[in-house]
């Protein structure tokens, strides 16, 4: 036997594997057999000591004794795992685990199993937005290995490890204590055997770290509902072919397309710009091109296949929240608005979410196992499409404000570019992608270039505010457009095609227009005109309507129920409107100062009615601006 060992070729370890690492002691640990273990221990002894190492003996012993002081913690790092195919082996203590599966004995003698196939940690991830960490796991069923990742308190309790069996994990509530065990002895024996790597669950810019998915080695810990669109973030095809094209549609598609360009781009300057998210609205009739310019968009860092980067709006206001937070930077592109149905009370439910949005950051929901779930936030452009209009005369202030709407009525793109028509250029879209964003944001981390973009964005939103009564939400919101589109033709397309504040502004809300109390105006006046009989006391009696009120010489009545159900099943404050319409005139008052007063519609009982000046009511005769009402 001693001479079969002296064929055994030891490797050539240096002295900074002797004094600084372990890998002389575990190669040497690694044969059982003591007389061999012995005749080795004295042949590395003359190579230690050949390098300068003396006391090699006794350094093993001193490893003999880590293992062992190991093992009384509860399991020593005795075997290790001989699985086929995996990735390293791992000290497992006192567990057999090998191709037959993962066993070992109790105190009294018995054979206990952890897991009837191969299972082992493989990577250590710490997440950069929470600090905490998870374990990914690997694992073989017949002869194909897969990977998932899981939370460490997953697979540290007996009740939660269970949740592996969805996986594919022969784990049930017989051995799910012994996994855990296992998994934990595994894990505490290779610690730093095991690779460590960064990890994330949404996209965008981390503190302090860079932009996701841009930085090496960063893995994806998030929703796995999310996964496919993480992934989906990378480059594909010809970025030469990508940038002659996108010139040429920025060169000949006119002002809507480039919107769409540039919007995609200015996503990622919310946040450094100190903004808050925002919309941009793409609309008209079907066959103009909107859902292909939202590809093109797409394009700029991602597959733009529908269903993959870009989403529809057939989901929840949680799905569509959970998406805004994982996107986080990204711009989270929603197409075909007019799936959404149309009722008062949706329209209102989606005009609030629209609203919270555009805030950037979710509700505060609880766990299950009590305490709050992680609020989520984002800071970015929310791109969409649809064949109407998101704003209408009662949306609130607040979501109008936060919008960019751009018609595209009678509009048809993608006819005079390089590639051809719609069909042609979605299909080009998805064989290329995905480069210019990694360079836009690459560039953006140099030579102090955020801090040039928040520059230009504050020039520019000072320009815009200049040109008229624009609010400053929508001036902030055109600014990053424009300052997006500037940088992007100063670092990619240099085909000197840029949008002006002319281009943007005949796009934005003045302030005039977001005064919701002359909205409310406004929608009055429209119901009026829409329903002459229920303002006709006999009309309404033979038609058999609810009736509203009644029109006089001077003022129109309206009960004040109706009056008070009108604003405020269309989304606006009837105590807000009355007491504008007050100061300004365009309601009588009481004799006791209230706004409303006591009148008997046709003779019948006294009702109150609010009494609505005539005069208020815009005329075919008026000359005014939209948005401009005589008082």
């Amino acid at each position: 036997m001693g001479g079969e060992n002296l064929k055994i070729e030891i490797p050539q370890f240096e002295q900074e594997d002797y004094l600084d690492g372990i890998a002389p002691y575990e190669w040497l640990y690694s044969h059982k057999n003591p007389l061999e273990r012995k005749q080795l221990c004295a042949r590395m002894a003359e190579q230690a000591a050949a390098v300068g190492v003396r006391g090699f003996v006794a350094l093993f012993n001193e490893y003999l004794n880590a293992l062992k002081e190991a093992g009384d913690r509860g399991a020593g790092p005795g075997n290790q795992t001989d699985f086929e195919g995996q990735e390293l082996a791992l000290w497992c203590g006192n567990w057999t685990a090998d191709g037959g599966g993962i066993y070992s004995t109790d105190r009294m003698g018995f054979e206990i199993c952890a897991c009837p196939h191969p299972i082992l940690p493989v990577r250590r991830l710490t997440n950069l937005d929470t600090g905490l960490e998870k374990i990914e796991l690997a694992f073989c069923r017949g002869s194909v290995w897969r990977r998932h990742i899981f939370d460490k308190s997953t697979v540290s309790d007996a009740r939660s490890i269970i949740k592996l069996s969805n996986f594919g994990v022969s784990v049930n509530s017989d051995n799910a204590k012994y996994l855990v065990k296992y998994l934990g002895d595994v894990e505490s024996l290779n610690y730093d055997r095991i690779p460590a790597a960064n990890s994330v669950g949404r996209l965008g810019w981390i503190d302090n770290y860079g932009f996701s998915p841009y930085v090496d080695d960063l893995v994806f810990d998030g929703m796995e509902e999310f996964r496919s669109r993480f992934e989906c973030v990378r480059e594909r095809g010809s970025y030469d072919k990508w940038l002659e094209t996108a010139r040429s549609v920025r060169k000949t598609e006119g002002v809507p397309t480039r919107i769409a360009l540039a919007a995609s781009f200015a996503s990622v300057l919310v946040r450094p710009c100190g903004c808050l998210p925002f919309l941009v609205h793409f609309w008209g009739g079907s066959e103009t091109g909107k859902s292909v310019a939202l590809m093109l968009g797409a394009s700029v860092w991602a597959d733009p296949e529908i269903g993959r980067f870009i989403q529809t709006f057939n989901s929840t206001g949680v799905g569509k929240e959970l998406g805004a937070s994982f996107y986080n930077s990204l711009p989270l592109m929603l197409d075909e608005l007019q799936i959404v149905d149309g009722s008062p009370a949706n329209r209102l439910k989606f005009q609030q979410m629209i609203y919270e949005l555009a805030e950037g950051v979710g509700r505060a929901r609880g766990r299950r196992d009590g305490g709050l779930q992680r609020v989520g936030t984002w800071r970015n452009c929310i791109i969409s499409t649809g064949e109407h209009p998101l704003i209408d005369a009662n949306t609130a202030a607040g979501a109008a404000n936060r919008t960019i709407e751009i018609c595209c009525q009678d509009l048809h793109f993608f006819q005079n570019n390089s590639v051809g028509n719609g069909k042609a250029m979605a299909s080009f879209l998805m064989r290329n992608y995905g480069f210019a964003g990694r360079m836009f944001v690459e560039r953006l981390q140099k030579e102090r270039n955020l801090e040039k973009a928040a520059g230009l964005q504050d020039r520019l939103t000072r320009e815009i505010a200049a040109c008229g009564d624009v609010t400053d939400k929508q001036s902030a919101s055109a600014a990053l457009i424009l300052a997006a589109d500037a940088l992007a033709e100063e670092w990619i397309f240099h085909d000197g095609v840029r949008l002006s504040v002319k281009d943007m502004v005949p796009f934005l809300i003045t302030k005039t227009k977001m005064d919701q109390n002359r909205r409310a105006l406004e929608f009055l006046h429209d119901q009026i005109a829409m329903n002459p009989v229920r303002f006709d006391p006999v009309r309404a009696a033979e038609k058999s309507v609810e009736l509203w009120g009644e029109i006089g010489e001077q003022y129109i009545y309206i009960i004040k129920p109706q009056f008070d159900r009108l604003l405020g099943e269309n989304g606006y404050n009837s105590g807000a409107f009355l007491g504008w319409a007050r100061q300004n005139g365009v309601i009588r008052t009481g004799k006791d100062g209230k706004s409303t007063v006591a009148h008997r519609i046709s003779g019948g009982r006294p009702a109150r009615c609010v009494l609505l000046l005539i005069s208020s009511c815009p005329s075919a005769e008026d000359d005014c601006t939209e948005g401009d009402l005589p008082l």
